[in-house]
């Protein structure tokens, strides 16, 4: 009696720390599902939307401009910051502060990218901090999955054009 209840406890907790490495496995590698709160990517993504973040671009760099990313905070590593790709490695990005009374020319340096949120008025992103390491990228948002209105692929930038040119 006692080593059949032995054995299926065994089993029970082999077949968890299995299933655990394979959840493991494919949300570091493969994907998630993200909820994203605060208002800089409106209209794109509003607080509580839930999108899928896909890891396999970060991993092979197919991480483009225009492309809405996962990505670590500069300056709190247990908080993601959900972005827009304005500039890639080499890009001269045109910037301005949060007034738009004066415009600036940065260039993006050799393994950052630059981001910014789609509500310009209410983001803070690259433009108060600087390029962003490539490194601290966790994933891209391909897909919508919540609210069920609004499911489907993100739609263009409403901000497009800030690009000056890019040199590589």
């Amino acid at each position: 009696m006692v080593p059949r209840i032995f054995s299926k406890i065994l089993g029970f907790i082999g077949y968890t720390v299995q299933y655990g490495c394979i959840a493991h496995c494919t949300f570091e590698y493969i994907g998630e599902l993200v909820i994203c709160s605060g208002p800089s990517m409106e209209p794109t993504i509003t607080s509580h939307d839930v999108v899928f973040s896909e890891r396999i671009s970060r991993h092979l760099y197919r991480i483009q401009k225009g492309d809405v990313v996962i990505a670590k905070s500069l300056f709190d590593p247990n908080m993601n910051i959900c972005k827009r790709v304005i500039g890639l490695e080499g890009d001269k990005v045109c910037t301005s502060g949060p007034s738009d009374s004066f415009k600036t020319h940065t260039f993006v340096p050799r393994g950052h990218v630059w981001l910014e949120g789609d509500n310009l008025g209410n983001s803070t992103d690259s433009r108060s901090y600087g390029p962003v390491p490539y490194a601290l990228i966790r994933g891209r948002v391909w897909y919508k999955v919540w609210p069920h209105h609004s499911v489907g692929s993100l739609n263009e930038s409403p901000n497009n054009g800030r690009i000056l040119r890019t040199d590589q």
